[in-house]
């Protein structure tokens, strides 16, 4: 990749995500006009990953356990997720993808066994792919098939995938859960909390932050558009055969820390029963 020229790919500044130098603008991001999403009431605005360095901007990390560190932009960029770098056996994984990438941030991978693959879980969290997967060697960029229109850089190093699941290694597997986007993924590891399970959601789950003991599952978020009740049972059943007993989503304190499936179990009954309550005087 001819990196200077990918410093000045142009970059959405509402979700962050970079488009490829090869193709021709277009005048609202895709991504963000959709209904999941929102353009800002200014109007499209872009930047470059040059910019961005050049900016007030740093990218802060936190360690959660063994295995497991978190890192996310100050002052927010796009829509403000955070990243995680998952250290296995047979190599370290991105999940999910932030915009910022700066020397600072290159080093502390490099210093924690660098990376091997990327797995990000919905276009929102696109990023500069491009740009991590070069710098780290052409990794692979795994994303769902069913998400590949929205891939605004379709570089070499991106691999769709199809099915329900994926192990990316031993002990790390991809599951595509669909919801929020058709193919929204979620990351298992099985290594986590000392074996016990963990499951890296971005917002395909999105964990309650308010009581950290619940979550919940929309198209859209912002704009407050639930799945239907035939998303939300999908969602539990390609769950059920994973153990996992926390929960991280994709923003700093968006975590479920304990007993964790069956709060998502119990999280996902609810949801389904308030979409189908019928009660005609709404006196619950």
């Amino acid at each position: 990749m001819d990196m200077d020229r990918a410093e000045q790919a142009q970059m959405c500044k509402a979700c962050g995500v970079q488009f490829s130098p090869d193709v021709n603008l277009p005048p609202v991001c895709p991504i963000c006009s959709d209904e999941r999403q929102a353009v800002p009431k200014g109007g499209q605005q872009w930047m470059t990953h040059a910019q961005l360095k050049n900016g007030p901007f740093m990218n802060k990390w936190t360690k959660y356990e063994p295995g497991l560190y978190g890192f996310s932009t100050e002052p927010k960029v796009g829509i403000g997720q955070r990243a995680f770098l998952v250290q296995t056996a047979h190599g370290n994984i991105l999940w999910d993808c932030i915009s910022l990438l700066d020397e600072a941030t290159i080093d502390i991978v490099k210093a924690l066994g660098g990376l091997k693959a990327i797995a990000i879980s919905h276009p929102h969290y696109y990023a500069n792919n491009a740009q991590w997967s070069s710098v780290f060697g052409n990794i692979p960029v795994y994303i769902h098939e069913k998400d590949k229109k929205w891939v605004m850089w379709e570089h070499a190093n991106v691999k769709f995938w199809s099915g329900e699941t994926l192990p990316v290694f031993q002990g790390a597997t991809l599951i595509q859960l669909g919801g929020h986007f058709a193919g929204g993924q979620v990351l298992h590891w099985a290594e986590g909390v000392g074996g016990k399970g963990a499951l890296l959601t971005g917002d395909i789950i999105q964990v309650n932050a308010l009581d950290h003991t619940t979550v919940s599952v929309m198209r859209s978020y912002p704009n407050y558009i639930p799945l239907s009740t035939s998303h939300v049972h999908r969602i539990a059943k390609r769950l059920e055969p994973w153990a996992f007993e926390r929960v991280y989503g994709g923003f700093w304190n968006f975590e479920v820390m304990e007993d964790a499936k069956a709060r998502v179990e119990y999280s996902l009954q609810r949801y389904v029963k308030w979409l189908t309550d019928d009660d005609p005087d709404g006196d619950h």
